[in-house]
């Protein structure tokens, strides 16, 4: 195989495995734009105590392990809630603080 016909195999191979990872960040933003937020009427959210707004300022779902999501983020997705968004300043009894 000559230089360029591998140069060129290389830099399309690049292209693809760039385009694929862009569908799939792409993917992923939409859909959770498209999730709804957790109900306070949840069995799970009740379970677990979860509110919207944490009382406690130092505990907020932006700061937790399991949020995972941009602290800048308003709603955003969480491990216990699959499918579902919570709020950034929401709060649960499974809060555990990020690391870092």
């Amino acid at each position: 195989m000559t230089n360029s016909r591998r140069s060129f195999l290389t830099t399309v191979g690049k292209g693809v495995i760039t385009i694929s990872f862009g569908n799939l960040a792409f993917h992923g933003i939409a859909v959770a734009a498209d999730m709804p937020k957790v109900d306070l009427e949840d069995p799970t959210a009740k379970a677990l105590a979860y509110v919207h707004d944490s009382a406690d300022a130092n505990q907020l779902c932006q700061g937790c392990q399991l949020y995972t999501d941009a602290a800048s983020a308003e709603w955003g997705p969480c491990a216990i809630f699959p499918g579902k968004l919570v709020s950034a300043r929401g709060w649960c009894k499974s809060w555990v603080k990020r690391a870092g």
